[in-house]
């Protein structure tokens, strides 16, 4: 009965562990979605797409800055071999190279923080969305893989 007990209470951690970890990667995947629509908003006023909106600006850096203050936590060791449904996934370099994925994360955060303070026109959000876009996809090209 003792033995019974304790293979039900590691196969219920185990359980938990899996799905702790599949939470994990919702909420990465949550967070990149996330900067990727706010980009999208800079993206298209810097292309004419839309026209300048300030609070839509102000909007949109505030969420990136947010995912970016927190940005290696989104990447704990947990979910290191996880292949989550959609077109990209973390590459193993995120954890086989953290100090140099954290610098990157630095990078972005403090590049996001930046334009915070200097965007206050549409000449300045095209300069400082080159900044943003460019600390993204500096770290995309190591750090993410495109699923097959």
């Amino acid at each position: 009965m003792f033995r019974t007990g304790i293979v039900a209470a590691t196969l219920l951690l185990g359980v938990g562990v899996v799905a702790a970890a599949e939470d994990q990667v919702a909420l990465t995947q949550t967070a990149m979605k996330s900067n990727l629509k706010n980009a999208i908003v800079l993206y298209d006023m810097t292309k004419g797409k839309t026209t300048y909106d300030q609070t839509a600006v102000d909007a949109a850096l505030v969420g990136l800055e947010d995912v970016a203050k927190r940005f290696p936590s989104f990447f704990p060791e947990s979910i290191k071999d996880k292949r989550p449904k959609g077109d990209y996934y973390a590459s193993t370099k995120v954890w086989t190279q953290r100090a140099d994925f954290e610098a990157h994360a630095a990078t972005f955060a403090k590049v996001v923080g930046e334009a915070k303070t200097k965007v206050k026109d549409l000449d300045s959000l095209k300069t400082e969305f080159t900044a943003i876009n460019d600390a993204c996809l500096g770290c995309h090209e190591t750090y993410r893989v495109k699923a097959h």
